[in-house]
Formats: structure tokens, C-alpha cells, sequence
């Protein structure tokens, strides 16, 4: 692993990061929740991944929906309208052998990602050679539908819980504001989670943040 030092006019210049740089595959779509897209997209890239954001039937330039799930004290979240988000790659020219990793975001998307084949397929490449997985929120959809999770921990939006037990996991019931790591699985319930939820993911990834 090569240090990053500070250098202006570098997309990376935080000293005392050292950073084995990854390529990182982002699964997202229309209605996908705005945080848990726009977030770690700029985070990961933020410390010198290459994060490539791909939608089922879009192209690079192409926009997605997102929209913004509150915690307002309601049984449920409440939806708002987020923001259109620029992809950055085409999802019909994605191999797996070119990425390190796999990060699915949550909201609305993952309910009918899952119908999609080669999103199902793709999950299962990434899980069958053994390289990370991240998923916040509903993104749990995915992961049970592909049925790569058997014998895991993993976390999700509560109201996720019955698909992540019916897929042979343990559902992880943790505080919205944490996350779990179990094997290559990151989860976490939803995006007050961040913190803890990218925070495992990197160090899965073999980023080291020093003091």
C-alpha cells in the first residue's frame, strides 16, 4: 500500500491515509435512496477509489431519480423527492473481474432490481469470489433474492427482517446508527448509519485511516 500525502489539486489529499486503491462497483437506481447513493459515492472516492455508479438499462451520463427517506417519529419513513444522479459507467458492460467490490444502496430500487437477472447474477459473481459486499437499508432485497447470504449476519431496514431470515440469515437487529461485518457482508439498517457502515467497508477494503 502506497501513502497518500497531501497534495492540492488532488482528488485525494488527506494525510495520514493509506490507501490501497480499489475499484468499487455502485448498484443503484431509480428511487434509490438519495443518501445511501450520493454518500458513499463521494466518500469512497473521496479517499482514492474509482466508484463507478450503474442503473439496469441506463448508460454513463444517464440520470436516476433519488429520493430521501426521514425518521420523523411515523411507523415508516417518509419519502420525499431527492435529486437526479449522474451515472458514471453502463451497466451492460460490467464485468465482475474488474471490480474489488460491490456496493448496493437502498430505498426504493432493490424492490425491483430483484427481478433483474443480471443484477442477481452479478451479486452472486461477487460473492462466489469471495470480494466485499456492502448493502444499507433495502439493499438486504438484493442480497436475499440472489441467495448469497445463508449462515450470515446481516442487517437491514427492519421491515427487510422476514426476507433476510426467509434467504437463511441471522437478522442482525442493531441501532439504525450502526452496521456489522460478517465475512465479506457490510450492512447496516439505513444511512444514519454511515459512519460505522463505510467505516468497516474501507478497512474490508484494506484502507488504513491513522491517527
Amino acid at each position: 500500500m502506497n501513502q497518500v500525502p497531501f497534495q492540492p489539486g488532488r482528488n485525494n489529499f488527506f494525510v495520514g491515509v493509506t490507501v490501497a486503491a480499489k475499484k468499487i462497483l455502485l448498484l443503484t437506481g431509480d428511487f434509490a435512496e438519495d443518501y445511501e447513493t450520493m454518500v458513499p459515492f463521494q466518500a469512497l472516492g473521496m479517499v482514492g477509489h474509482t466508484v463507478h455508479a450503474v442503473c439496469p438499462g441506463k448508460r454513463a451520463g444517464d440520470t436516476i431519480k433519488t429520493a430521501i427517506h426521514d425518521f420523523e417519529g411515523d411507523q415508516t419513513y417518509t419519502e420525499k423527492p431527492g435529486h437526479l444522479f449522474a451515472l458514471n459507467a453502463a451497466f451492460d458492460e460490467v464485468e465482475v473481474g474488474n471490480y474489488d467490490a460491490l456496493l448496493i444502496a437502498g430505498g426504493r430500487a432493490p424492490e425491483y432490481l430483484r427481478l433483474n437477472a443480471r443484477v442477481l447474477e452479478l451479486i452472486q459473481q461477487f460473492a462466489a469470489a469471495d470480494k466485499p459486499i456492502a448493502a444499507v437499508c433495502h439493499g438486504a432485497q438484493l442480497l436475499a433474492a440472489a441467495d448469497v447470504i445463508r449462515g450470515k449476519k446481516i442487517s437491514s431496514y427492519p421491515a427487510c427482517a422476514p426476507e433476510v431470515k426467509l434467504a437463511g440469515a441471522e437478522y442482525a437487529d442493531i441501532p439504525v446508527d450502526q452496521a456489522i461485518t460478517d465475512g465479506i457482508f457490510v450492512t447496516a439498517p439505513a444511512w444514519p448509519a454511515h459512519p460505522q457502515w463505510l467505516a468497516q467497508f474501507l478497512r474490508r477494503l484494506g484502507t488504513e485511516i491513522r491517527p
